[in-house]
């Protein structure tokens, strides 16, 4: 069957103030395609579209639209509004280049997808820290990072570090797929509490902006149903940075998220390998960690 994938306004201005247009937003997934792909594959994927580029109005799609290629596939699941109603949902499956390049096509600059497959979607794959600094503050929120590895370290877990692409950075602890996703939220809460009871006026669980001091160590991520932006996405900020894997070592203060171009991005790739693929290799348990947390 053929899947041709064809781009239009490909040199629509996406990123103007570093000069990326939709046709070079496309050529890159079209070559970081076999590392994301793994991390996309499988999982329900939400279209997250802004057509005329950064800065510009966003929405959210989860129900595949209309005229979407036959070889794409799609599973249906029953997703809760906010209002409390509920609807079955046909999401769209991405797991080819084509694929991608379609989601590219229609507008979507990062790439948002379940924490759990298809085959067990109460089951999630990882644990996830969300670390939210206030505005300028990156560097305090990579000292929160390491003191978060720290302590996952000493519970005799690893975890594996991106930043986010945009402005903080996303810890993941990969697991069997086992627990649900009321046990991934219990263990993520406990984690960030005992960081903020530790770490007074560096960490903070508190929602609010307004109340927070120091960095959300953000445990409700964890949820059925939320989505992350997907390693190697790139962010809808006006220096077009990548959601980048790094080393544990790698993350030291001087570290700036504008820094990982899609260039770099590439370039790490070709050099490093996928950082992030033990992500999905499981076999980490939760038991004897949420028993020394208390």
């Amino acid at each position: 069957m053929a899947r041709d994938v064809r781009l239009t306004s490909a040199d629509r201005m996406l990123f103007p103030d570093v000069g990326v247009t939709k046709g070079d937003l496309f050529a890159y997934y079209g070559s970081i395609a076999p590392a994301i792909l793994p991390h996309l594959r499988d999982r329900p994927f939400t279209m997250k579209r802004i057509p005329m580029g950064v800065g510009t109005p966003a929405y959210f799609q989860k129900q595949a639209p209309k005229g979407m290629p036959s070889w794409i596939p799609t599973r249906q699941f029953r997703t809760v509004r906010r209002t409390g109603e509920s609807r079955m949902v046909d999401f769209p499956l991405v797991g080819t280049r084509e694929a991608l390049q379609w989601m590219v096509q229609m507008n979507c600059i990062d790439m948002n997808a379940w924490y759990s497959r298809v085959d067990k979607p109460d089951r999630p794959d990882y644990v996830v820290f969300d670390l939210d600094p206030p505005d300028g503050e990156f560097s305090l929120c990579i000292r929160v990072a390491h003191l978060l590895h720290d302590l996952l370290v000493s519970l005799d877990l690893r975890a594996y570090v991106k930043t986010s692409g945009a402005d903080g950075i996303h810890v993941l602890v990969p697991i069997t797929r086992r627990y649900g996703f009321d046990d991934t939220y219990a263990f993520a809460e406990a984690v960030a509490r005992r960081l903020e009871v530790d770490n007074p006026g560096v960490v903070t669980t508190e929602w609010l902006k307004r109340k927070r001091e120091g960095i959300l160590v953000d445990h409700r991520q964890n949820g059925h149903g939320k989505t992350l932006a997907s390693v190697y996405s790139v962010r809808p900020k006006p220096s077009a940075p990548v959601s980048t894997p790094l080393r544990w070592e790698e993350l030291t203060e001087d570290v700036v998220p504008e820094r990982f171009t899609m260039a770099v991005a590439l370039e790490r790739l070709a050099e490093h390998g996928d950082l992030f693929a033990p992500t999905l290799d499981g076999g980490q348990s939760l038991g004897a960690a949420l028993k020394r947390l208390g």
